[in-house]
Formats: C-alpha cells, structure tokens, sequence
C-alpha cells in the first residue's frame, strides 16, 4: 500500500482530515528560517530501536529518502540514545532546526514534550511528529487509525488459525499499542468468536526494552505458542523480529506491524510465515510534509491517515495470503464496513 499521490492529495486538503495549513514554515529554498543557516530538507530523529527496525523507524526512513531522491536536497536522520530524557530529545530536535533542516519530524510519542517546547523557540520552522498530537502553529501531527489496520489483521488471523488460538504481543503497555490490540481482538472475535486471543506486553515502560529488544519478543511468542497459539500479531517495533523468528521456527503464522514485513530484506529468512502486515503509510505522511514544505505551504495541525485515506491496511504481499479460505473476501468486507461506518473499531481493549 505505497499510494503517495493520493496521500499527497489528502494531505493537502480532503476534509476527513482535520488539518490546519499556514505558512509559517519556509521552504527549503529559503534562507534564515531556522537562526539564520540557509534551509535544508528533512529530517527525522528516530523513536526508540532506531534504523534498521524493519518496522515503524524504517517506515518513516523511506519518507526521507523518496523526498531526497525528488527534491535533492540535504537531510538527516538521527538515532536515539539508551536511556535518554526529554531533554536529549529536546536538544536533538534543536540541533536539527538550528542547522537549518525543515521540516524536523520526531517519529514517535515519545517526542511529544521535546517537540512541544522547541516548536515554540523556532517558529519559522515547520516540525512533524508521528503518533502523537502537539498543538502549536507549526507543528504537523501525523496520526494514524491503528486500530482500523489491526481489525484487519484480526480478520485474516480468525480465517487462518486452525488451533482457534491467536496471540498478540504488543511492545510496550502504552494507550499507542492499546489501539492495535483493540483492534485486532475486536476484528478476530468479529470474525469467529470462537476464536480465543492470547494478548500480552513485553514491558510496562519503554525504557525496558519493550520496543527494542528481540529476544523479549521471541521468549514471548515462545511462550503463546506453547499455549497453542498458531498465529501472531506483533506490535512491538525492533522486538517484533524476535516474534516473526520464533513463529518461523515454530511453523505458524505471524502479522507484521507498520511497514510490510514480508518485503523487508533483513528478515527474508522468515518470510515465509509473514501471512501479513497491519500496514501504516508513515514514509507518505513524512514525504507528504516534506514536499508541502518545498512547495511553500507548511502543512500543520493534526492529519488522521486511516483505511478512508489509504493510510493504513493490510499487505497481500505472501502468495500464501490468497490460498487462506475465504481470508480476502472477508478483509475487504470488513474494510467496507469500518469505510462506511457500519462497523465501528474500539481503541481500547
């Protein structure tokens, strides 16, 4: 689900979307809107698990490369720290400004309070954050209906497990990764209610490693399937790997998680037991805001991507997807349903 044109023009104006547009960030071809260093492009500083997660942080990555590739311009992309505050992530996004990159988009919630403060001291730049509100002038919210995607998923793990036993492993206990487990358990039971979902968390907090750390997630998907669960749903990041692994050794099935896992390079070893992957558009909300930047209209405000606006769904990528009875059918009905509001997806458990 790469469709950035429509994205694009969603961005830009469709009314499901609550949007603010102004001009108060400049263009890349600019000078002076960040302290006086001529602009740059974009750049991103990542959530937690960084580049290489295969997942959300390499979603977001995809943005940035598509906006150097068609703009040719300069940009960035930061990693995190182990164990840093706010006040690291305050000082990355200050940098990033100051050196004159616009738009700056923190991915993750986790920016929320770094980004909040330094919106305010450089107000000609345009920010972006993922996952999270952050009302100011200049900042765009790129949100994303998570658990319209996990209902999805929960439809295609109701069709495919023979055991009538299912998992989800969510990465960290926070109201973010509640949505995807509302989701997929109110999409499962929809689906078969006889069906019984395992759910769990690797880590209360995320400095526990709940988003980073593959070995929690494969001890864990260990674990639910020796409680017989025979497909996996992981919402987990970087730790998510360990999940896709363990369920490939297993020989069951296991759900990606933002980006479409089964294309992903780094875990081709397990493709094959990717059935599929509750997908999140975050490379064509980054690139999205980036080329509102270059075209000298700042999108700001917050900008809800869900299945109305291609922002989120579900990949067919596995051959393997189309040979489940009855699966297909049975996700596009319930994407129609969820369109057209007949079917109304919780965001809590």
């Amino acid at each position: 689900m790469r469709r950035i044109s429509k994205l694009t023009r969603v961005a830009v104006g469709v009314a499901s979307i609550a949007l603010v547009a102004t001009a108060c960030g400049g263009t890349s071809g600019e000078s002076g809107s960040a302290g006086g260093a001529d602009d740059k492009g974009v750049a991103i500083a990542y959530d937690i698990g960084g580049r290489g997660d295969q997942s959300f942080n390499d979603a977001a990555y995809r943005g940035l490369e598509q906006a150097k590739q068609e703009f040719g311009y300069e940009t960035a992309d930061i990693e995190p720290t182990e164990g840093e505050t706010d006040a690291d992530k305050e000082q990355r996004l200050s940098s990033l400004a100051r050196q004159g990159y616009n738009p700056v988009i923190g991915v993750g919630f986790a920016y929320g309070p770094a980004m909040t403060a330094v919106a305010e001291q450089y107000p000609e730049t345009t920010f972006g954050i993922v996952d999270s509100v952050v009302e100011a002038d200049n900042v765009a919210s790129l949100v994303f209906a998570e658990n319209e995607a996990s209902y999805l998923a929960g439809v295609a793990a109701a069709k495919a497990t023979e055991t009538k036993t299912v998992g989800f492993i969510g990465g960290v206990d926070v109201p973010l990764i509640h949505k995807f487990q509302a989701g997929y358990e109110q999409g499962v039971k929809d689906t078969d209610p006889s069906v019984k979902v395992i759910s769990q968390y690797l880590t209360q907090t995320a400095e526990e490693g709940g988003f980073s750390s593959p070995d929690k997630g494969k001890a864990a998907a260990e674990g639910q399937i020796e409680k017989n669960a025979d497909v996996l749903y992981q919402a987990a990041g970087l730790s998510g790997q360990g999940v896709i692994e363990a369920a490939s050794k297993a020989g069951v099935w296991a759900i990606g998680v933002d980006s479409d896992q089964y294309e992903q390079e780094a875990l081709a070893a397990y493709r094959d037991a990717i059935l599929t992957s509750a997908l999140k558009d975050i490379d064509g909300a980054v690139y999205a805001l980036a080329k509102s930047v270059e075209d000298g209209e700042p999108l700001t405000g917050v900008q809800t991507f869900d299945l109305q606006t291609d922002g989120v769904g579900l990949s067919e990528s596995n051959p393997r997807y189309a040979e489940v009875p009855g699966l297909g059918d049975a996700v596009e009905q319930a994407k129609e349903e969820i369109i057209s509001g007949a079917i109304q997806v919780r965001t809590e458990p």
